[in-house]
């Protein structure tokens, strides 16, 4: 296999849509969570990325933002304190980090009683030890961690993202690692997560020519790693698939035609009161329909 490099992070011309950027021509910006949005509900993908509305925290989206900070900063210190003691250790400087960079997470357990947040604490340290049981991170020297990539497709389109943890081998074999504080998703619902992965993959591929050996989605809710080998093959038809989510929206967009697709997942979503298919009334649309808003880390809207 071909030692893959891992190419140094520039500013991305997503904020500039549709000017030419470095002599390429962006016509638009995508990101795993955000085309996971669009398939799962193109309203939602609205709601989200045209409208921006607000939503309200969860404590399951704060768990997994501070476990996946305990679990980039763990990688800082010397192997030999890589234990689980240290990593416990640095959860409630975590937590205090997170809630400065992030306004809305200040006032989670605000009128909540006192021993909410120390029993959510708990839940943190809970899954935050279980990946000790999955993983030795003494044995680990990452290449990256919560690594930004970004590629153009010859359309235009321009994917991005944010990778949890990249891991090169001395054969430069590079496994892409994405940690879900979640647990794993039941029958007909994993296809979300390999999709996600497949994204990321297909980035690297584009921007260093070499696919990744393996794809490793590590769910620390109950202790499930699963592992894919992609190929080329796979990394085409995830273009295809991409270029078509892209296309879809770019259509909604024109006809501001956003239908709802309601699912088992409506019941977590926060937006219920504005969807027809509650008998909500969505707003109006922004009248320059409102730029795609920028792409946070994944874990920001969901558990990990």
């Amino acid at each position: 296999m071909a030692t893959a490099s891992v190419p140094p992070v520039t500013t991305s011309p997503a904020d500039r849509l549709s000017t030419p950027v470095d002599g390429e021509r962006v016509v638009g910006a995508l990101s795993p969570s955000r085309a996971g949005d669009f398939l799962a509900c193109p309203l939602l993908y609205r709601f989200r990325s045209i409208d921006r509305l607000p939503e309200p925290p969860s404590p399951d989206a704060a768990r997994g933002t501070v476990v996946h900070k305990v679990l980039e900063d763990l990688f800082e210190r010397p192997a030999a304190e890589r234990t689980p003691e240290v990593a416990d250790g640095m959860l409630a400087a975590a937590w205090e980090r997170v809630r400065a960079e992030r306004p809305e997470l200040a006032g989670l357990f605000d009128g909540a009683a006192p021993e909410q947040e120390a029993r959510w604490l708990r839940s943190c340290s809970t899954v935050l030890a279980r990946w000790f049981t999955l993983e030795d991170p003494t044995r680990l020297e990452p290449a990256e961690r919560e690594h930004y990539v970004e590629a153009v497709l010859d359309s235009g389109l321009l994917l991005r993202g944010f990778i949890d943890r990249l891991d090169v081998a001395p054969d430069g074999a590079v496994r892409v690692v994405d940690y879900k504080t979640g647990r794993a998703p039941g029958p007909g619902f994993e296809a979300g997560a390999l999709f996600q992965m497949r994204f990321y993959a297909l980035v690297l591929w584009r921007t260093t020519g070499v696919v990744p050996a393996m794809l490793q989605l590590v769910y620390l809710g109950d202790g499930t790693v699963v592992r894919y080998e992609p190929d080329e093959h796979d990394l085409r038809a995830t273009e295809r698939k991409v270029e078509a989510v892209w296309a879809a929206i770019s259509l909604a967009r024109a006809s501001g035609d956003w239908r709802p697709s309601p699912s088992r997942l409506c019941g977590w979503c926060a937006h219920q009161a504005l969807c027809p298919a509650f008998g909500g009334t969505p707003p109006p649309l922004p009248q320059d329909g409102g730029p795609e808003a920028p792409d946070e880390p994944d874990v920001a809207t969901s558990d990990g």
